[in-house]
């Protein structure tokens, strides 16, 4: 039978090794594997291709999402990177309007470059999604929840869309992670993640993913993955097994405290808009109830007439919150998304989405829910 989240978080892809009996995965800290002949080995050749450590995190990442086939690469960007990679020259690809800086980046001072044109569009109505498919669209790149306005996408709606045209249908599953959102089980082919937020959870590690259940999507993009080398050394694959294990329970615990945080904010009278799915007023709640388990623990807000200075002073005189880049580890962050994850996207594109000067992104961590609030009420005074 299958096993539930909790116990494939524990177990999925590990074994006792059978040298010593070790329950954990050994750390392979090995570049290359002995060969009893030319071409006879026991699956493994050199480590930039397979390493039995990564395998390993690879089987587990696979099997948290419901899907046959992982790949860890070195960042969410290589992964993303790979993704594109299946394309060519004059292909199109249909994405968000409201999108994590660095997948905006690679797509148009990388990708474009290529001669593969991007068309950014609300994701949160998938109707213009399909008003945008053309003989020449090859994916559909969607992240939900977006970052950092939250917007939702309904991706059961969307992969009814890129079937019925014949597109690959990518999903950036980092905001929600495998615990609140499983993409392949509602219609999408690939799932991406940066790993260094909550599946990894613990602010040490950078790595990406991919998971899909077709095995020769699986085998084109195992080839760039091969031949391109983004691959993730045996030490970071260690540490997210690791981290891995308490991911249900790190989850939980970011919602509880997400949740209590939204509230709290959600009326402070230095705040003029609040982003978080869990709210019913939130134009995605409804998606989010259906296609997610709880809300997560991402709220981002936008500060009451605030200027620039005025908005950098709340975010440096956090205690408890740390002001820095990333999300999703068990101790809370505040990022400036205009001037940090986001300052590579020009000013006029990143405000038409809400991604103005004067919004922060709040990571609730998993400390005490009474200091987390003491600390948001001290900042914003």
């Amino acid at each position: 039978m299958g096993y539930k989240f909790a116990t494939k978080a524990i177990h999925a892809g590990q074994h006792a090794d059978p040298t010593t009996g070790a329950v954990m995965t050994p750390i392979y800290q090995t570049s290359t594997y002995q060969q009893a002949a030319p071409g006879d080995h026991k699956g493994y050749e050199y480590s930039r291709g397979t390493n039995p450590t990564r395998k390993a995190l690879e089987d587990c990442l696979a099997a948290l999402e419901n899907g046959t086939y992982g790949l860890a690469f070195s960042s969410g960007m290589a992964a993303t990177e790979t993704v594109l990679k299946l394309l060519k020259p004059g292909d199109e690809v249909i994405t968000g309007d409201d999108l994590y800086g660095g997948s905006y980046r690679i797509f148009t001072n990388v990708f474009e470059h290529y001669g593969i044109k991007f068309h950014f569009v609300n994701t949160s109505d998938p109707e213009r999604i399909a008003e945008r498919i053309s003989s020449a669209t090859r994916l559909i790149w969607v992240e939900t929840p977006t970052n950092p306005t939250l917007k939702l996408a309904d991706i059961e709606a969307i992969g009814k869309v890129a079937k019925e045209a014949g597109v690959l249908f990518a999903v950036d599953n980092t905001f929600a992670s495998p615990y609140l959102q499983n993409p392949l089980d509602l219609g999408a082919d690939i799932v991406m993640h940066s790993v260094t937020k909550y599946i990894g959870g613990h602010s040490d590690v950078v790595m990406g993913a991919l998971v899909v259940n077709d095995r020769e999507l699986y085998d084109r993009l195992f080839f760039y993955y091969n031949a391109c080398g983004g691959t993730p050394g045996p030490q970071d694959s260690f540490l997210v097994l690791r981290g891995i294990k308490t991911l249900h329970l790190r989850m939980r615990a970011h919602c509880e405290n997400g949740r209590r945080v939204a509230e709290y904010l959600k009326n402070h009278p230095r705040v003029e808009k609040i982003y978080w799915p869990g709210f019913e007023d939130h134009p995605g709640h409804n998606i989010a109830k259906k296609q997610m388990r709880d809300f997560g623990g991402m709220v981002s807000i936008v500060l009451r007439g605030a200027s620039l200075e005025d908005t950098f002073k709340v975010a440096a005189s956090f205690k408890v919150f740390t002001l820095a880049e990333s999300l999703g580890g068990v101790e809370s962050l505040i990022n400036h998304p205009a001037t940090m994850t986001h300052g590579s996207i020009p000013k006029e594109v990143r405000e038409k989405v809400g991604v103005v000067d004067n919004l922060i992104r709040i990571s609730v961590g998993v400390e005490d829910i009474e200091d987390l609030l003491a600390d948001l009420e001290q900042a914003l005074g």
